[in-house]
């Protein structure tokens, strides 16, 4: 069972603001939140979740999925690891402001 981890107020009070309103990619705030949520949190175990599942679990399109993936990774909020080119990625949620 994994331990779940209520979101930093940082996601509310900043991330959200920042991703939504400032670049304009909703898509990525719910993506890092589903992922926050399966994994427990930043610094846990990473999940590995296929973008059909994830584009099923948050109701986005597999295509928003990918575009708010990449923002995330190239931001720093997300990890995502393959074992191989067809391989279902694992991600790791990242908190680079706790620092």
């Amino acid at each position: 069972m994994v331990r779940r981890a209520p979101p930093d107020d940082y996601v509310l009070d900043t991330l959200m603001p920042d991703l939504i309103g400032h670049d304009r990619a909703p898509s990525a705030f719910i993506v890092y939140l589903k992922l926050w949520h399966a994994c427990g949190g930043p610094g846990r175990r990473g999940v590995g979740l296929s973008l059909s599942n994830l584009a099923a679990e948050t109701g986005l399109s597999k295509s928003s999925v990918q575009n708010a993936l990449r923002g995330l990774e190239r931001r720093g909020f997300v990890s995502v690891r393959r074992t191989s080119p067809t391989a279902v990625p694992i991600y790791e949620v990242l908190a680079p402001w706790r620092r």
